[in-house]
């Protein structure tokens, strides 16, 4: 007997697994530690790995070890699977890139060659992000090789262009120390702790309020 389902949302959530494009192409050439071309057919599809941001080039030694890490996932001419979920302002189609079995935004993040993009995680398996990530922090791996890790490549590209690490009128508060839910973002409170407010790792395993990602 076939059971008739009248829940709309079920419906909907059923349409959107169906409907998420994936698609087929091979590397072509590899930009940095999250951007690569592929060929789909005659067509040239640039492609920016969703959910992760790996350091920019200029953040030596990282940037580089992070390219370096994704040629070696992907040579070129590699078969590769696209789970795109979105186009950017760029015009690049943002995906997951999967190699065979290997997923290899998730890759990146467990062998410490980028961060989760935790203000893009929207779309990927944010509990297998979080776990790939945690395990790299607490192996020292890549960009973890420094407690609490180097700056964060959104905030370093912000910076670069004449942005602040800290919100407008963020020096420390009269009482000369920050509460979680005053320093605005994730990764504002990780500067901070680099810089010795270590009070804000309230179970000391190395992560500024857990609470603000």
């Amino acid at each position: 007997m076939v059971q008739k389902i009248n829940n709309p949302r079920f419906i909907l959530f059923s349409i959107f697994i169906f409907c998420t494009p994936v698609s087929a192409g091979s590397i072509l050439s590899i930009g940095d530690g999250d951007t690569i071309t592929v060929t789909e057919g005659n067509q040239r599809i640039k492609v920016r790995l969703a959910c992760i941001d790996a350091p920019e080039t200029s953040q030596t030694p990282y940037g580089i070890e992070a390219r370096t890490q994704l040629q070696y996932l992907l040579p070129i001419g590699s078969e590769v699977t696209l789970k795109v979920k979105a186009t950017d302002r760029y015009g690049r189609s943002v995906a997951e890139v999967s190699k065979g079995d290997i997923n290899i935004n998730q890759s990146l993040v467990g062998s410490g060659n980028a961060f989760v993009y935790w203000q893009y995680i929207r779309g990927c398996d944010r509990q297998t992000y979080s776990n790939l990530e945690n395990e790299a922090r607490l192996n020292g791996s890549g960009v973890w090789g420094i407690p609490g890790g180097i700056q964060r490549p959104w905030d370093y590209r912000h910076n670069r262009k004449g942005g602040s690490s800290m919100s407008s009128g963020g020096g420390a508060p009269s009482s000369g120390k920050y509460r979680c839910k005053e320093i605005g973002s994730w990764s504002k409170a990780q500067d901070l702790l680099r810089q010795g407010h270590t009070y804000l790792d309230r179970d000391g395993d190395g992560e500024a309020c857990e609470s603000l990602k």
